[in-house]
């Protein structure tokens, strides 16, 4: 029997993000935002659990990256959507860096992951928001 994996969050990026940058769409510089913001609507999903986060995207949702706790080493948030969503960016013991984009509720998720990672890459966060 498996180690149970409770779920917190499952789902697409934020709704604000598609409006906004729809509503950017209407111009011409904004097109290829809004095309993004398309593409991220309709293939983005995240999966946050007590055990891992999962990242599925790519062209038709067909690529997935799966993220242990004890693999990440800090996580920088940035607000957007008049902080109603934000952007976040985990760093990886790799040194690689995996994005998430426009997450709602960014503020609770960083707090969910952070709590799950080692003591180490906690206190560097700790450090970064004092």
């Amino acid at each position: 029997m498996g180690i149970r994996e409770d779920v917190f969050y499952e789902g697409g990026p934020a709704p604000g993000d598609l409006i906004i940058n729809l509503l950017l769409g209407l111009s011409v510089v904004g097109i290829p935002l809004a095309v993004g913001a398309i593409v991220r609507a309709l293939w983005l999903r995240y999966r946050i659990t007590s055990r891992r986060v999962s990242i599925t995207s790519g062209w038709m949702g067909r690529d997935r990256t799966d993220v242990i706790y004890s693999d990440i080493t800090k996580i920088v948030t940035v607000p957007r959507g008049f902080g109603s969503y934000g952007d976040m960016v985990i760093t990886l013991k790799s040194g690689s860096r995996l994005e998430l984009r426009s997450i709602p509720r960014f503020r609770e998720m960083y707090d969910y992951i952070n709590e799950k990672l080692p003591a180490a890459a906690q206190k560097a966060n700790a450090a970064k928001t004092k």
